[in-house]
């Protein structure tokens, strides 16, 4: 298992969009993109239940998530592992993601889907340029 060191965990808090991949039933890759967080060890983000990103993580939790810095494209992390999905706690994730990436808006109740569910990703690869 690989660990993200404080830079990159640093990096993840910064209000970057990441992008997401999760794969299909049939294998094939499905990609969107996400706000990201650092919790802990692990890399973290935020969908409702019922959207695709929950629905392939059910069935085979590996997920890929690339960050890139938009002001710097030499800076950008890439962590690939195995997913979790928690509940508990959920709508107060999304809720400080928005306040993160939309400077404090609150959450409407239909903004964000009906049933928030925090996806855990506990690294197994990390690539990063420009972390050092």
């Amino acid at each position: 298992m690989a660990q993200l060191n404080e830079t990159q965990k640093a990096f993840l808090r910064e209000g970057h969009l990441a992008v997401v991949t999760t794969l299909r039933a049939d294998g094939s890759p499905h990609s969107t993109p996400v706000w990201i967080d650092c919790d802990g060890e692990d890399v973290v983000f935020n969908t409702a239940r019922g959207r695709a990103k929950e629905r392939h993580l059910l069935a085979d939790d590996r997920v890929s998530i690339v960050t890139l810095d938009g002001r710097d494209f030499h800076r950008w992390l890439t962590v690939d592992g195995h997913a979790t999905l928690v509940d508990e706690g959920a709508d107060a994730h999304i809720q400080s993601l928005a306040d993160r990436y939309q400077g404090g808006t609150p959450v409407r109740g239909t903004d964000f889907g009906p049933r928030r569910v925090i996806i855990r990703v506990r690294p197994g690869r990390i690539e990063h340029e420009g972390l050092d």
